[in-house]
């Protein structure tokens, strides 16, 4: 049965064998940090009450797809919206999908409040994802965050109070000035926070970011690369000796606590992206929205799609990314699973790769499945790229 969405959008109300992830993009912050590249708007320059009323419009369509299972408010920081606008966004997913398995806000810890935490919860939201980045004061000065380690701390206790059992903190190393040391003691301090999930990442210097244009002109000097491989091992170590499950190349869990709508993006299951400049992968087709927020709402006021970008996904590009997503996941691919996903046996169509990464000792191949060796992790996207055929 066809039902339809936006001008031109027919959605299908069908069910998949698969549950389907829901993403809402909010692209605001109080203020841009000199390495993200991600699309966001000051708040100060946006019409949040506008920009919620079409995220809700967006969203309405989508209603009798009974499928959705998680869904993630991210951004930018959803948390810059006035918090009742950001309530009654949650509220409205949660009436829609009243069975969602996990529910994911993403929060500046300097935007929260005891309140705001316990309305979260009491909406239906049972997971929260804090973007500490450093427990260092210096390192987030460095980094432009707009938030301290005492906020961090009393963020993460304001959740527990409120009744939150699934946290996730991001941390950041390689910060130009780190050492070893240094980032084994945030570790360490994050995991004395009692969290259930750690995302590390090592800092990169994206195109056009004012952060990259400081390395260019010789002003930062990037952390060498045999420490940057020394900070990702000790992540490796240390996680693992406090108990968490390593279970893709950049994050750790607790065991049962691993990100379930995530894992929906890695296994490359549907999903449906909502606001500016969100991707989806939805009914074989890959779309993604304007990014420009007047734009996307003058476009959704109006009944008609938002979208910038629209493509079929053809067998053969399915079939590339379905392994390049797997083998994210330590557990690397299923090769019964991926057979029945793609229709096509992984070491058949890739076994000119697989021969030669296996060579290297990139690659541990079983009868069950294929996955990155340990070695391999710190140059994953490389062994990733030769996957990539589309």
């Amino acid at each position: 049965m066809e039902r339809p969405g936006p001008r031109g959008v027919n959605i299908t109300c069908a069910k998949f064998p698969d549950p389907i992830g829901l993403y809402v993009h909010v692209p605001i912050c109080t203020g841009k940090c000199p390495y993200c590249a991600f699309v966001s708007q000051p708040v100060t320059q946006v019409d949040t009450d506008r920009l919620t009323r079409a995220l809700g419009m967006e969203l309405a369509p989508y209603a009798e797809t009974g499928s959705v299972q998680t869904a993630y408010i991210g951004g930018g920081s959803p948390t810059a919206l006035p918090h009742e606008q950001l309530l009654a966004l949650v509220t409205q997913i949660q009436q829609t999908w009243p069975y969602l398995t996990e529910f994911t806000v993403e929060c500046n810890p300097g935007q929260v409040s005891p309140e705001l935490f316990q309305q979260l919860h009491d909406n239906g939201v049972n997971r929260l994802s804090l973007g500490a980045q450093s427990l260092h004061e210096h390192e987030l000065q460095w980094l432009g965050r707009r938030h301290d380690v005492r906020e961090i701390r009393n963020a993460v206790q304001w959740a527990k109070d409120a009744g939150f059992d699934n946290l996730s903190i991001d941390l950041i190393f390689g910060i130009p000035g780190s050492t070893l040391t240094s980032w084994t003691d945030c570790l360490n301090e994050a995991l004395d926070l009692g969290v259930q999930h750690l995302s590390t990442y090592s800092l990169t210097y994206e195109p056009d970011t004012p952060l990259d244009a400081s390395r260019q002109c010789g002003d930062i000097e990037p952390v060498e690369e045999a420490l940057d491989r020394a900070m990702y091992e000790a992540v490796l170590n240390i996680l693992s000796q406090a108990g968490f499950e390593h279970y893709e190349i950049s994050n750790f869990a607790r065991p049962g606590f691993a990100c379930q709508h995530n894992l929906g993006y890695w296994h490359n299951r549907p999903y449906i992206g909502v606001g500016p400049a969100a991707a989806s992968n939805w009914q074989e087709q890959r779309t993604l929205n304007t990014p420009d927020i007047e734009v996307y709402c003058q476009a959704i006021e109006q009944g008609q799609c938002a979208l910038a970008e629209c493509e079929a996904i053809d067998d053969e590009a399915h079939t590339c990314e379905t392994a390049v997503l797997n083998l994210r996941l330590r557990r690397g691919i299923d090769l019964k699973r991926f057979q029945q996903q793609t229709g096509c046996k992984a070491d058949d169509v890739f076994a000119r790769e697989i021969a030669y990464h296996q060579q290297h000792n990139n690659l541990t191949v079983t009868d069950q499945g294929i996955a990155l060796t340990e070695q391999a992790l710190p140059i994953a996207d490389r062994v990733l790229c030769d996957f990539a055929r589309f």
